[in-house]
């Protein structure tokens, strides 16, 4: 059963039987609506206001290097976009002319294949799931890329050093292969230390946003090439986000620096709750690494979603729902309303005595 397919029968089920527990929700911009910076004015993705000021993307890409530590000479590789969707466009886009050839996680993101089947290529997969399993092919002299997500949703954690260290022996495997890197869902700074140990290669492109640590999708992200990879910087400097987004960026970037940090916690409080609400049998299931991975609302666990909702009236997703994989067991969500945080109870109205005084 396909994501969309999945989320129309979760809808029957839990209107068929309320009391269920829903542990199934991805939404994470409708559960944590509150913590979403908007700009003055109310504008939302456009900016807000009358502010008719330029924002230089220079600028931008100097202010993001900087936030999450890496070198500001490095502003002329950090291509300033609508976001990864957009950055991986143009990316698989320049891939097709180059005749590379292309590896994508089989079970993290539908939106990967249908971006890199829409640029004309034919992308071959590998499993993440239960573990990340790299393949195997031989190289040719053809270009060859390799696209992860770290930290990696549905597997719910950063890569262990040893899957960086497997990773590295996969670049050097050929001279022709690249890494490109995911890191939208990292909310931390700097970059968790496996991904800089692979930006130290050379050899990986890392694309990062304003989705998820800001809660605004489609609207400024980050797109860092690698030294070499001059040929496809043209086609970001020929397709740059509108001024209202990168107003919209600044503003983010300066007065909202501490967003992340907050979606952060807000979403390991959440965590906890749903652990909380969990059979022991199935929380004992939940890995370690994805528990404490920081800003984490993923969480595998080897048993079916059938078993789940049967046994214990949990209600969770399909490993199937994420892609094609042999793996049986299921992702449990900590973004539903019942992992919400209870609003405290208002005041008791004063009693007459009260009033009085």
């Amino acid at each position: 059963m396909r994501f969309d397919a999945f989320q129309a029968h979760r809808q029957q089920l839990l209107a068929a039987d309320p009391s269920l527990l829903d542990a199934a929700e991805t939404n994470v911009y409708r559960a944590l609506a509150p913590l979403r910076p908007e700009p003055p004015g109310g504008g939302g993705d456009g900016g807000g206001g009358d502010d008719a000021r330029t924002v230089y993307r220079c600028d931008l890409a100097r202010t993001w290097l900087r936030r999450y530590g890496l070198p500001e000479e490095w502003s002329r590789r950090a291509m300033v976009g609508g976001g990864v969707r957009h950055g991986l466009d143009l990316l698989f886009r320049h891939l097709r002319t180059a005749g590379a050839r292309l590896w994508l996680p089989a079970d993290v993101y539908p939106v990967y294949f249908e971006l890199a089947r829409a640029a004309g290529l034919a992308p071959g997969s590998y499993p993440t799931l239960p573990a990340p399993v790299l393949p195997q092919a031989p190289p040719d002299d053809r270009p060859e890329y390799l696209l992860l997500a770290n930290p990696s949703k549905p597997l719910g954690r950063h890569l262990t050093d040893a899957e960086c260290a497997g990773l590295a022996a996969w670049l050097e495997g050929s001279p022709h292969r690249r890494l490109l890197i995911d890191a939208v869902y990292d909310l931390g700074t700097p970059f968790a230390p496996g991904t800089r140990r692979l930006l130290e290669t050379g050899r990986t492109v890392l694309l990062h946003s304003a989705t998820k640590g800001w809660l605004h999708p489609r609207t400024f992200g980050i797109v860092l090439l690698g030294p070499d990879d001059t040929a496809v910087a043209e086609a970001f400097r020929g397709d740059p986000p509108g001024q209202d987004r990168l107003r919209l960026a600044e503003r983010l970037l300066a007065d909202h620096a501490d967003t992340p940090r907050q979606v952060a916690d807000a979403l390991a409080a959440r965590a906890e709750r749903l652990f909380a609400r969990l059979p022991a049998g199935v929380l004992a299931e939940v890995p370690a690494a994805a528990r404490t991975s920081p800003g984490n609302y993923f969480f595998p666990v080897d048993i079916p979603a059938e078993a789940l909702l049967a046994e214990h009236g949990l209600l969770a997703i399909p490993a199937t729902a994420f892609g094609d994989t042999p793996w049986t067991g299921s992702v449990l969500t900590s973004l539903a309303p019942a992992f919400a945080p209870v609003a405290p109870a208002p005041p008791a109205p004063a009693t007459a005595s009260e009033n009085v005084r």
